[in-house]
C-alpha cells in the first residue's frame, strides 16, 4: 500500500479488508498518541508528501529534457524564444495554467488523504504501518 500506487480511497480500503475488527478511531486521544512520536510523525510527513505532492500532475511537468549546463548552475543556458532569449535562472518553469492544475491536484490528494487518516479503520492502519515501516525510505527525513 505504501508504495509508489496512486492513493484512492478504495484501493485503502481494499488493501485493509481484512484488518483486525476493534480498530480505534482517528481521534484526539490517537492524534496525541501520533503527535507523541516523531519518528511516525516523520514517516507520515513523507507520505503526504509523496501521496500529495510528489505523484500528482508534477510528474507530467517534470518529464521533459533537462537542459545541460557546462557551468553547473544553468547561468550558461539560454531558453530562445521569438521574442529573445531568456537565462534560464529567469525562466518561469510553470505556466499559471499548469500552476493551477497542480495546486488543484495537489488539494484534492491532500483531502483523500486526510479522509483516509481519519477514516475508522483504514486510517488506524495506516499509522500502524508507519510505525512498522518508512513507506519511502531513500527520502530524508523531515527537520
Amino acid at each position: 500500500m505504501l508504495g509508489t500506487t496512486r492513493l484512492t480511497l478504495a484501493s485503502v480500503r481494499a488493501c485493509c479488508s481484512n484488518v483486525i475488527s476493534g480498530v480505534q478511531e482517528m481521534n484526539r486521544n490517537s492524534a496525541t498518541l501520533l503527535a507523541q512520536n516523531p519518528q511516525v510523525l516523520k514517516r507520515l510527513a513523507k507520505y503526504m508528501a509523496q501521496q500529495c505532492f510528489r505523484n500528482t500532475v508534477l510528474e507530467d511537468f517534470h518529464a521533459g529534457i533537462t537542459p545541460h549546463s557546462e557551468a553547473g548552475d544553468y547561468s550558461d543556458v539560454m531558453v530562445k524564444t521569438p521574442v529573445g532569449d531568456i537565462p534560464w535562472s529567469k525562466l518561469s518553469r510553470l505556466s499559471d495554467e499548469e500552476m493551477k492544475s497542480l495546486m488543484i491536484d495537489v488539494v484534492n490528494r491532500t483531502y483523500l488523504l486526510l479522509r483516509t487518516l481519519f477514516d475508522e479503520e483504514v486510517g488506524s492502519y495506516l499509522i500502524r504501518t508507519l510505525r512498522q515501516q518508512d513507506p519511502v525510505p531513500h527520502w530524508n527525513d523531515p527537520q
